[in-house]
């Protein structure tokens, strides 16, 4: 696999500032709030990809050692204070809970550090990182208005799941680079087209999708693939392949089946989607994450999986509406 060179993460990080940037402008954001959630917004998505690129996470892991990597875990949680003291919205209450929450999946890792991975310290983590980000427990900590606490929450959660599984952990086999592999298309691809021609039918049949094109969404298909891929695609790929796939793998002895039960919670996890319960949505999420699931097998890698993810999702919402 060919991985994206660090200076070509850096050139991409720059990239998507000046993208957000004109696309905030455009949008009629602006003032010191919107100044500092932006700035901070690319912080975090530097942490994202500048990790993803060259095998940078792995070099930085062993390079840092078990302290280095504790000193690490903290930065998630610096760069929130950095932001809550720029905006003026420091709270005690706010301070503690992202304290908790950066905090606690190290804390939990560290008992186990050296063990193989699959303990209940790894899945409990994994469950610390994903549960407040699911029921947006920590968007009120955030200055930002409207779906930007989202963003910001979920960008926050992904930089901590790094620091605590990557660098402290060091977790194996999460698959964590940016890069292209032989017959990659081709996997990709593949996997997409058989899930849609699986999936369709069956969310038609169902009731849960309806045919309605949107025709006015193709003027911002580039801004919609981006956008799905970073804050969508690649958090939860990250959570339920990288991780919880990765953990369910190890516990039960065999690939096969790490995949099915990975893609059992990755559909129960959509269960509160438009609903509760929603059980049609959890069938089709549970088929999704097998071809998620396949794919990060494949080809070893959570960028792959994130494709496939984000052409499900781009498409669904150019095509269909959810009935």
């Amino acid at each position: 696999m060919r991985t994206l060179p660090f200076p070509a993460a850096l050139v991409v990080c720059g990239l998507l500032g000046l993208a957000a940037a004109f696309y905030g402008n455009w949008s009629g954001l602006g003032g010191r709030s919107f100044a500092v959630s932006l700035a901070v917004l690319l912080a975090l998505l530097a942490g994202q990809i500048l990790l993803a690129s060259a095998g940078l996470a792995e070099r930085a892991a062993e390079r840092l050692g078990k302290f280095g990597a504790l000193v690490c875990v903290f930065v998630p949680l610096s760069v929130y204070a950095a932001y809550a003291a720029a905006t003026g919205t420091t709270t005690a209450g706010w301070m503690l809970a992202m304290a908790a929450y950066t905090l606690t999946p190290a804390l939990l890792l560290a008992s186990v550090r050296g063990q193989r991975a699959g303990t209940w310290a790894d899945y409990a983590a994994a469950l610390t990182l994903w549960l407040p980000v699911e029921f947006r427990w920590l968007e009120g900590a955030w200055a930002a208005s409207g779906e930007f606490r989202h963003l910001l929450t979920t960008l926050l959660a992904v930089n901590t799941a790094i620091a605590s599984f990557l660098l402290l952990r060091r977790l194996d086999g999460v698959g964590y680079s940016l890069g292209w592999g032989p017959r990659w298309g081709r996997i990709i691809v593949g996997h997409f087209a058989i899930f849609a021609v699986l999936a369709i039918p069956l969310g038609l049949a169902l009731g849960f999708l309806a045919w309605q094109p949107n025709p006015e969404r193709l003027s911002l298909l580039p801004v919609t693939l981006v956008a799905t891929l970073l804050f969508t695609a690649w958090p939860e790929e990250l959570l339920f392949r990288g991780l919880l796939q990765n953990f369910l793998e190890k516990s039960l002895r065999g690939p096969q089946a790490g995949l099915i039960a990975g893609a059992v919670v990755f559909g129960l996890a959509h269960i509160n989607n438009l609903g509760f319960p929603n059980w049609r949505y959890v069938l089709l999420a549970t088929l999704a994450g097998l071809f998620y699931g396949r794919v990060w097998q494949k080809t070893g890698s959570l960028f792959a999986s994130a494709m496939v993810h984000t052409l499900v999702n781009t498409v669904w919402g150019l095509l269909f509406r959810t009935a």
